[in-house]
């Protein structure tokens, strides 16, 4: 028994022992447990004590615990293979312990279905007491098969008397043992694999955000320190392909942000953009600043720009003392690719908000030609007749381009918006006169609410453009607020109905696909612009906010 647990003992510490604490019904992992247990079933048989002709083993272990593990099915399997290599070594039992081995691995398959029944945690295979009593009834079972089966009887009772005490007691005590080295095995692999997970996703967290703004230094330092807090190695640095960005940790005296690569592994990382590992051992660290420098490993893992290009490095360094945990390797590759990944998404909201502020440009162009000519046609024409009304008109020209110079926010407030409109309606009223007549009706609980800039003014240019300024008869612009399934709602609307979609994005039809897209780019796609005309009725284009904004 002593040399049987040795074994199991050693074995405990391979990788061979993995598909036992995982219980995984794959068939590899089903084969493996096989082997095992059946090997451990004829080296119970091999170390054995021969007496009288018989075998007093530890055979009766490999057969219960395969059973407890496998089933009912590999638990016969395993049985029949240790019985058919006991029977194969003779002696007046040779019959009676292959079946009772084959019945053992039996016994243990319906001990794994009772436990399966009763419980849906996989711990409770791992009880030793479990393992004790199965492998005590399995042992009771087969001193009662070699009296009913071994002959002669005398001489098998004889047998039983000596050895039943000894090998009931010994087995079932060794197999409770196994089943805590197994157990203890899964406890620390799982806590193992538990405070890693945490670890990684503690670090993925805190690393969320920091290279918002791209590779800058300053990010790359608060890095540097989040990777050194959870990581608990020697020290960390940041790298661009040519400098330094960030250090932190053991060596910080000679290793400095902003001196150029020395390193023949960071270049040859970048230069090769693969992770390169100098383990200490096979490939010792040499740090090319200082001939004192306590670091004696380093991984370096490119940090990979959006066309795969190497834009920069982490590196995590350990002491002479201290070897690199595997672990940690896994940890640097991964703290690699979170970086690029938030180096991607940044680049994308750059590009996103570069694109937005040229179309905010691009709707500044567009209203400031078309407005100002038909604006100071208007002062010109009323400045003689009317010398009040001409300096209102310019009072709201001058609103207007200022509303329109200084506002840089990509966001305002409805209620800016509306004196951004009015400024703007007031003119065209006083140049359409009695044609065109302006309603408005906006709740007051809207005037708070955000909208990106310049979205309300160009639709109601549009509304009077490409449709009230086509009409014989008075044309009628509406504004009003409303709330519509569950959304709040500015709707534009003018009394003729010639809304048209263009087949593609044209100069007229520019302004609104502005708007539409700055409004999906603000609230998502449930908020898109939305259009409903009836021919020479009405057209309403309607802009939807969330109920609460905050852009």
């Amino acid at each position: 028994m002593s040399v049987f647990l040795v074994i199991a003992y050693l074995l405990s510490k391979t990788p061979a022992f993995l598909p036992l604490t995982n219980l995984s019904p794959r068939l590899p992992n089903t084969l493996t447990i096989y082997c095992l247990f059946s090997g451990f079933c004829i080296l119970g048989s091999f170390f054995g004590l021969a007496i009288d002709d018989a075998i007093a083993n530890t055979r009766a272990v490999g057969a219960v615990l395969g059973g407890i593990f496998g089933g009912p099915v590999l638990g016969v399997l395993v049985g029949f293979t240790g019985g058919m290599h006991r029977y194969s070594m003779g002696g007046f039992t040779d019959v009676a312990c292959a079946i009772s081995t084959t019945l053992e691995g039996l016994v243990g398959g319906l001990f794994h279905l009772w436990i399966r029944r009763r419980s849906h945690h996989n711990e409770h295979l791992f009880s030793p007491s479990i393992a004790f009593i199965a492998t005590l009834l399995a042992e009771t079972m087969q001193m009662l098969i070699i009296l009913a089966i071994a002959k002669p009887f005398d001489q098998a009772l004889d047998l039983v008397e000596k050895i039943a005490l000894p090998m009931v007691l010994a087995n079932s005590v060794g197999a409770a043992l196994f089943m805590m080295m197994i157990r203890d095995r899964r406890r620390l692999y799982d806590k193992f694999s538990s405070h890693s997970s945490a670890k990684a996703l503690n670090l993925a967290q805190r690393m969320v955000g920091v290279f918002h703004q791209g590779f800058k230094q300053e990010d790359a330092v608060r890095i540097a320190n989040i990777i050194h807090e959870e990581t608990g190695v020697s020290a960390v640095a940041i790298t661009n392909t040519q400098e330094v960005l960030a250090y932190k940790g053991l060596g910080s005296d000679h290793h400095q942000a902003g001196r150029p690569i020395s390193s023949k592994q960071t270049y040859q990382a970048i230069s090769e953009n693969r992770v390169v590992f100098a383990d200490g051992v096979e490939e010792p660290y040499q740090c090319s600043s200082s001939d004192k420098c306590p670091l004696g490993s380093a991984l370096v893992v490119p940090i990979r720009g959006s066309d795969n290009e190497v834009i920069g490095t982490v590196k995590l360094y350990e002491s002479k003392r201290r070897l690199f945990l595997h672990i940690n390797r896994a940890l640097g590759e991964g703290i690699a690719k979170v970086i690029a990944e938030q180096l991607r998404d940044s680049h994308v909201q750059q590009q996103q908000q570069l694109l937005t502020e040229a179309e905010l440009k691009l709707a500044r162009a567009q209203i400031n030609p078309h407005f100002l000519f038909n604006a100071l046609n208007t002062i010109s024409a009323v400045v003689k007749k009317d010398a009040g009304s001409a300096r209102e008109l310019i009072a709201d020209l001058a609103l207007f381009l200022r509303i329109n110079l200084k506002r840089n926010s990509q966001t305002s407030l409805v209620s800016v918006e509306l004196e951004h409109v009015n400024a703007y309606l007031h003119i065209e009223q006083v140049r359409f006169a009695d044609r065109l007549v302006i309603k408005q009706d906006i709740a007051a609980d809207f005037f708070d609410l955000e909208l990106p800039t310049f979205t309300l003014q160009p639709l109601v240019e549009n509304a009077i453009k490409h449709g009230t300024s086509h009409l014989l008869d008075t044309g009628e612009i509406t504004i009003y607020s409303r709330i519509k399934e569950g959304l709040k709602q500015i709707v534009v609307e003018d009394n003729a109905g010639l809304y048209q979609k263009p087949e593609q994005a044209t100069s007229e039809g520019l302004g609104m696909h502005i708007v539409d897209t700055r409004l999906r780019n603000a609230f998502g796609s449930a908020y898109a612009l939305k259009v409903e005309c009836l021919l020479n009725q009405y057209t309403r284009v309607i802009i939807s906010i969330p109920q609460e904004t905050h852009l």
